[in-house]
Order: C-alpha cells, then sequence, then structure tokens
C-alpha cells in the first residue's frame, strides 16, 4: 500500500495508536478522521455518494462531479489501479473536477493487466485530497437522512490539522444552489472529435465516412458520449459552453447535442439557455443528457429544484414510458427538472422507478428531447445506448421533411 506510513502517537498503557494523516470536516462541525491518499493539502466541496461498484477512474474524471466530494459507497476503490485510457475528461492532462475521494478500505496494489499506476500516485498527480480507513456507510446513512453537506477534506503526512480553522472553512461555504461550475469544465476552443468506441485488443477505433454534422455543446461533456455520437455516424464538433446561437448556426449542424456538466442548471442557464431556445426555434434536432437535459427543461419554460441526496451511481432503474420498458441506467446529477412546470410541449419520457423524480422529455412541437441519466454510461449498463440511435433517427427524419 502506498497511502501514508501512520504517524504514531503513545497512550498511557505503553503502546501507540496511528495518528489521523487526514480528517473530512463537515459544515456543521462534525470530523470524520482516516488516512490520507492522494493530493496532500485541503480541499472544499459538497459530499455526495457514489453507489458504483466498479468504474471509479471514469467516475474521478467525469466533469459532472466539479465541486465535489465523493464517497464511495463500495469498500474495495483501487483495486484494479488506473490506466490512462478510462479517463472521462476531453483533456486527459487536465485537473479532475472533482475535489476529493473517500473510501472505506485501504488501497492494494493493483490487479489487473491495463494498470499502469497505483490509485494513490494517480491520485496525486490530479491534484485530488483522498481519505480511506472511515465507516463510508455511516457517512452515507448521514447524507440520506440530512442532505448533501459542504465539507473540508485535508491531507497531512504528519497528521497535524487545526480542527478549529477547518470547522470555520466548512461552515463558510457557498451552497450548490446559485453556483455556475460550468467554466471550470468547458473546453476553451472549438474543436472536432472522430474517437469511437473501445474493444478489447484493438482499444479505441476512428471514424470513417459521417452522415451527419452535430454541434456539440460543451458543458463538461464526457468522451464517451462524443465516442458513441462517432460511432453513430456522426461528425462532430465541440463547441464552448458559451459558445452563441450564431456561431452554432454557421456550422450549419443537422443536429446539437447538449452535453453534462456541474453545478447549478439555473446558474448556467442565465447565458446556455437563450442560445438553445434559438436553436429550437430554428427546428434543429436536439438532444441533451444529464445537465443538458436540464437546460432544455429550462429552454421551454420549465424550473430545476435542488436534490436532497442526488442520484450518483450506476444501478437506477428507470422507465422508458414512450415503450413501457425499464432500463437500468448511470447517473450523476443533484438537481432535477420539475415536471410540474414544464409545458404541454414537453410530454414526460422517461421516469426514475426509485423516487419518480423526471428523467427524460421529448417536445412535441420542435425536433428535441432529453434523459436525465447518462446512456454513454462509463461506468455503468448499455441499457440505453439506443438513444443514439434514436437521436440520428431524429436527424434523418428532419433530413427527408426537409427535402420533401
Amino acid at each position: 500500500m502506498l497511502q501514508d506510513k501512520h504517524a504514531e502517537v503513545p497512550t498511557s498503557g505503553g503502546w501507540t495508536e496511528p495518528r489521523a494523516t487526514a480528517v473530512l470536516v463537515l459544515q456543521d462541525g462534525t470530523v470524520l478522521e482516516g488516512f490520507g491518499i492522494g493530493a496532500v493539502g485541503e480541499a472544499t466541496g459538497e459530499v455526495c455518494f457514489n453507489t458504483a461498484m466498479t468504474g471509479y477512474q471514469e467516475i474521478l474524471t467525469d466533469p459532472s462531479y466539479a465541486g465535489q466530494i465523493i464517497t464511495f459507497t463500495f469498500p474495495h476503490i483501487g483495486n484494479v489501479g488506473t490506466n490512462e485510457e478510462d479517463i472521462e475528461s476531453v483533456n486527459a492532462a487536465s485537473s479532475s473536477g472533482v475535489r476529493g475521494a473517500i473510501l472505506g478500505a485501504g488501497v492494494t496494489d493493483p490487479s489487473n493487466w491495463r494498470a499502469s499506476r497505483h490509485l494513490d500516485g494517480w491520485l496525486k498527480a490530479r491534484g485530488i485530497v483522498g481519505l480511506t480507513g472511515i465507516d463510508t456507510r455511516a457517512l452515507t446513512a448521514l447524507i440520506r437522512e440530512k442532505g448533501m453537506p459542504n465539507a473540508v477534506i485535508a491531507h497531512d503526512p504528519k497528521g497535524l490539522f487545526d480542527l478549529a480553522a477547518l470547522k470555520a472553512k466548512a461552515a463558510a461555504l457557498p451552497s450548490m444552489d446559485g453556483l455556475d461550475l460550468v467554466p471550470l469544465v468547458t473546453s476553451a476552443q472549438r474543436f472536432d472529435w472522430d474517437e469511437t468506441t473501445w474493444k478489447l485488443g484493438e482499444g479505441y477505433g476512428h471514424q470513417g465516412a459521417a452522415k451527419h454534422h452535430v454541434v456539440a455543446i460543451d458543458y463538461g461533456v464526457k468522451r464517451n458520449i462524443l465516442r458513441l455520437l462517432a460511432r453513430a455516424g456522426c461528425k462532430v464538433t465541440v463547441v464552448p459552453a458559451t459558445a452563441t446561437a450564431d456561431e452554432i448556426l454557421a456550422l450549419k449542424p443537422d443536429g446539437v447535442f447538449l452535453s453534462n456538466g456541474p453545478g447549478d442548471p439555473a446558474a448556467t442557464g442565465e447565458y446556455a439557455v437563450p442560445t438553445i431556445k434559438t436553436l429550437l426555434d430554428k427546428k434543429i434536432p436536439t438532444f441533451g443528457i444529464c445537465l443538458g437535459h436540464q437546460m432544455l427543461g429550462l429552454a421551454v419554460g420549465g424550473r430545476t429544484k435542488k436534490m436532497h441526496q442526488g442520484h450518483h451511481g450506476a444501478n437506477h432503474p428507470v422507465k422508458d414510458k414512450t415503450t413501457g420498458k425499464v432500463e437500468i441506467t448511470s447517473m450523476n446529477h443533484g438537481f432535477a427538472v420539475d415536471p410540474e412546470s414544464l409545458p404541454k410541449t414537453a410530454v414526460e419520457t422517461h421516469v426514475s422507478l426509485f423516487d419518480g423524480s423526471n428523467c427524460g422529455m421529448a417536445l412535441t412541437d420542435r425536433p428535441a428531447f432529453s434523459v436525465q441519466y447518462h446512456p454513454e454510461a462509463s461506468p455503468g449498463p448499455q441499457d440505453s445506448h439506443y438513444l443514439f440511435d434514436r437521436f440520428v433517427k431524429m436527424i434523418e427524419e428532419n433530413k427527408a421533411h426537409g427535402q420533401a
């Protein structure tokens, strides 16, 4: 194991006990002690829990986690190491959006043939502060009872912490409500994407001839979304979140994709919604995922609301109301669209079977639809890959209609 050697504290009985080398300090003053891994120092964020049993590297590089500290409910995280392929942020060399990682068990040496680095070194390289050795089940129960708290996570190999200062810092952190975190993760400039999905023994593929041109608005897009768009036959041009409608229309897209991303959708919507409204008025086929779903909801006059504990995991059942089928999905969101606020022209298409929250919509007056969950998974099941084909079919029908 490469986590900190435990500092020792003498006791009156003559033996020594390990000193905590990392702490998590919640906004209410609760202090949880453990042992540090990854980057040394402090980080702040909102604490959420993720129930996925695999795919921790994809989770830790998902830009939608910007501003958050992830608690993994599955105890054995890091056991297969890390590699250079399972990264979801578009800029693989950039720092991760996630602020910290909380693990139950200590991290073992890698046991997978694809591993190129121990999780500890990988966390250090990406500036992620980690903590192991706490009861993650108890922390998860606390989040389920009280909601997602703000916190400070701190790592010092010597185990020296100013708890009073850390408590004051945690108490003063702003709520996720009202925070626009998209600028932290969006692309700085326009670029093209042609990488397709991964195959054992071959790695990632590259697109041949494309049938349709899709402009993806990057609010913090995941790589596997872009791969599946490319695999579906789309030439993909990625533009920053601040791209204007005129800039997008100048690219002459056959379709527009609204990506996932972090933060409060209402805050991002201040500059994103006017662009989306213009694109919808042009009746360009539009597909949104996660934050993109929330952006579409806001663009048609709906509202979003903060969730108590959010949805974070790779095993969430969702019912597709258009087919009656239930699919197991990957989710990562702390806000949701209020279905009661949507106009009659926005039909609810998907619903969570955990809590009944809205998970999808389709417009009846314009060619647009969206889902709250992650159909590209990564990590997670592939039940929802059909949505990319549904998007392409919408583009093709729109083209045929335009030619008629």
